[in-house]
């Protein structure tokens, strides 16, 4: 089983490099809704890229990049932002619901 674990392992890092498949990989975290989900993916990430690679470019020293991807880490968002760009993603943010007949002047209902 060791052999399975470590090709899965190999491949999964392989696919990291991609910033398309990493940014895949970070939103299937966030579905989870699990901040300590999101930065164990992110850490997959860093890690595919190297840690002093991205401690390099983020100007972040190593130890706390460690401290930052722990699952009880609780990154600023300054520092979140540089690991993100470090690795060719950004933060973005989505309308999470519709509201209902918008108009700037009224009061509005939310829909799910």
């Amino acid at each position: 089983m060791k052999k399975v674990t470590e090709k899965y392992e190999k491949n999964l890092k392989e696919d990291l490099l991609d910033p398309v498949e990493a940014a895949e990989y970070l939103k299937a975290a966030l579905e989870d809704g699990s901040q300590e989900l999101f930065l164990m993916a992110l850490k997959d990430i860093a890690n595919a890229k190297g840690i002093s690679e991205i401690a390099r470019e983020t100007k972040l020293n190593r130890e706390n990049l460690y401290r930052i991807l722990s699952t009880q880490g609780n990154p600023k968002l300054k520092s979140l932002s540089s690991v993100l760009h470090s690795v060719g993603l950004k933060l973005s943010v989505e309308v999470a619901i519709q509201i209902k007949n918008y108009s700037p002047n009224k009061t509005h209902q939310a829909t799910s």
